[in-house]
C-alpha cells in the first residue's frame, strides 16, 4: 500500500499548491511512517509532531485565506542533529550537549522554515559529524534501510536513511571530506556537495575556509533543485557566499546532453575501490553514453588532494573543538580527540605547504574542465560495512592507516572548490546501492543535475524502496 509519503517531493508540493492534498494531511502521513520505520533504522533522533501539526494547520489557514505559497509550501523535513534549532534539542551527537536545547536557528534552519518547510524532527548524525559512519553515545547508530546490519554512512546518514525509508521528502546535509556524498550512495538517494558559497553557512568558526559546506539530500534530482533552490543565495555574515555566482536551478531539468564530455576514473589517482562497487558503476558510466555524454577515460592530477584535506581538517577541529577538549575532552569519541590533537600538532611549516599545494590544485582542476564537463568516479570505495564496525581497516586488500583514508574518493573531490553529486548506479550484486559521483566545474550545480535527471529518466532507481519501506507499510 503506497501513500502521499511514497510519492517525490516535487509531487507533493504540487498537490499542496493545488489543494488535492492538506499540509496536516501530508504531515501526519509522514510521522506514521517515522512511527513504524524509524525504530528499525534509528534515522530520525528527536520528534516535534504536535508543533510540526501545528505549523501545518497554520500553512493550510493561510492557503485557504488565499495568500501567496512559499516554494516549500507544506513539504517536511528534518535537520541534521549538527544544525543548530531554537527550542530544539541539538546535541550534535556529543555526551556533553545531551540536553542542549539552542536559543536561535542557524541560517539554514531559518530560510528553509521562510521557503515553507515544515520541521518535524532532527536526523542522526555521528559525534560532531566525525566520520562517515553515523553512531554516538547519545543516540546509538543509524542503521541502513536496504539492510539494517549495515552501516547507512555518515555523517548526514540519519537523512538519507530517511528519504530512502519515505519517511521524509527533504532533508539537510553537511560535506567536508563526503558527509553528503557517502550516506546518499549508500542509502540509494541523491546528495549534492555544493560549490563553497552558494549555501551561506552562519554562525560558523572558519566562515573563510572553503572546505564543508551544507547542501540538499533527496531522492530525485528535481526535489534536490527544489530544496537547493531555498538554500542557496548570499548572506553577509557567510563571506565566501558575497562570491557565490547566480544558479538557474529552475525546472525542468530536461537537457539536450549531446556533445559533453565527461572523463572517468575508477580510482581518482590509484585509490583502491572494491571490486563489487566498480562493476555496478561501470553500468552507470555506460548510461553516461546512453543520454549522450562523449565518455572518455581520464582524470585530473590530484597530487597533494590528501595533505590539503587532512590538514585543514585538522586545523578546523582543533579551531571549533579545542576548547571542549581541554575542559570535556574524556567524553570525546577516540577520533574526534585524534583529529584536535593533529590540529594543534600542525606548524608553519605545515600550514604552508597545505597552502600552496591547495593552490596548485585548483589551477590543475580549473585546467582539466576547460577539456571536460564533467568527472565522473566512485563515491565510496566500498560497499556498506557492518553497523558495529567503525571503519573499514582495509578496501580491496589494500590497509587503511586511519578513519580518513577509506573515504579519499571524496575527500580527494572536496579540496577542489567544484561541487559533486551522489548519483543512484543501481544494486550491487549484493543488493545494496552504489552511487556515481560526478562533479563539474564551479558554480555548474545545473549541470551536474540535469545529467542526474537524465540518468534517473533512464534507470528510475529513485523509484526503488529499500526492505524497510516495503516491510514496515
Amino acid at each position: 500500500m503506497t501513500g502521499p509519503a511514497d510519492l517525490t517531493a516535487t509531487e507533493q508540493a504540487a498537490l499542496l499548491r493545488s489543494g488535492a492534498l492538506s499540509a496536516v494531511e501530508l504531515v501526519r502521513a509522514h510521522l506514521d511512517r517515522i512511527d513504524r520505520r524509524n525504530p528499525a533504522v534509528n534515522a530520525i533522533v528527536t520528534l516535534v509532531p504536535e508543533a510540526a501539526l501545528a505549523a501545518a494547520g497554520e500553512a493550510d489557514r493561510r492557503r485557504a485565506a488565499g495568500e501567496p505559497l512559499p516554494p516549500l509550501h507544506g513539504l517536511p523535513i528534518a535537520h541534521k542533529d549538527l544544525v543548530d534549532t531554537a527550542g530544539v534539542r541539538t546535541t550534535y551527537g556529543s555526551p556533553s550537549f545531551h540536553d542542549h536545547v539552542p536559543d536561535v536557528d542557524e541560517l539554514l534552519v531559518s530560510r528553509i522554515r521562510a521557503a515553507g518547510a515544515i520541521m518535524v524532527g532532527k536526523t542522526n548524525t555521528p559525534e560532531w559529524g566525525a566520520g562517515s559512519h553515523t553512531f554516538n553515545p547519545v543516540f546509538g547508530p543509524t542503521r541502513n534501510p536496504w539492510d539494517t546490519s549495515r552501516s547507512a554512512g555518515g555523517s548526514s546518514g540519519g537523512g538519507a536513511a530517511a528519504l530512502a525509508a519515505r519517511m521524509l521528502p527533504l532533508a539537510d546535509g553537511s560535506d567536508l571530506g563526503g558527509s553528503l556524498r557517502n550516506p546518499a550512495a549508500w542509502n540509494g538517494i541523491v546528495g549534492l556537495r555544493p560549490t563553497p558559497g552558494v549555501v551561506p553557512s552562519w554562525p560558523s568558526a572558519s566562515p573563510w575556509l572553503p572546505f564543508s559546506v551544507d547542501g540538499p539530500m533527496a531522492r530525485t534530482p528535481a526535489d534536490v533543485a527544489l530544496l537547493l533552490r531555498a538554500m542557496a543565495g548570499p548572506d553577509p555574515r557567510a563571506p565566501l557566499s558575497q562570491r557565490a555566482a547566480a544558479l538557474d536551478l529552475e525546472p525542468p531539468l530536461d537537457a539536450d546532453l549531446r556533445g559533453r564530455r565527461v572523463a572517468w576514473s575508477r580510482s581518482l589517482g590509484g585509490l583502491p575501490v572494491e571490486p563489487a562497487v566498480l562493476a555496478a558503476l561501470e553500468h552507470a558510466v555506460a548510461g553516461l553514453a546512453d543520454v549522450g555524454l562523449d565518455v572518455a577515460e581520464d582524470e585530473p592530477d590530484l597530487a597533494g588532494a590528501d595533505t590539503v584535506f587532512e590538514t585543514w581538517r585538522a586545523f578546523g577541529f582543533a579551531l571549533s573543538l579545542g576548547e571542549l577538549y581541554d575542559s570535556d575532552g574524556g567524553r570525546m569519541k577516540e577520533t574526534v580527540r585524534w583529529n584536535v590533537e593533529r590540529g594543534r600538532a600542525l606548524s608553519v611549516t605545515d600550514l604552508t605547504t597545505a597552502t600552496r599545494l591547495h593552490a596548485e590544485l585548483h589551477a590543475r582542476a580549473l585546467e582539466f574542465f576547460e577539456r571536460y564537463d564533467y568527472l565522473a568516479c566512485p563515491v565510496t570505495q566500498v560497499e556498506p560495512f557492518p553497523v558495529e564496525v567503525e571503519y573499514p581497516e582495509t578496501v580491496a586488500g589494500v590497509p587503511m592507516g586511519s578513519y580518513l583514508e577509506w573515504m579519499r574518493a571524496c575527500s580527494r573531490i572536496s579540496v577542489l572548490g567544484c561541487p559533486a553529486i551522489s548519483i543512484p548506479a543501481g544494486p550491487a550484486a549484493s543488493g545494496l546501492p552504489v552511487g556515481l559521483q560526478l562533479v563539474a566545474r564551479p558554480f555548474a550545480e545545473r549541470a551536474l543535475l540535469e545529467v542526474a535527471h537524465a540518468l534517473d529518466a533512464l534507470t528510475a532507481y529513485s523509484r526503488l524502496a529499500p526492505p524497510v519501506a516495503v516491510a514496515q507499510r
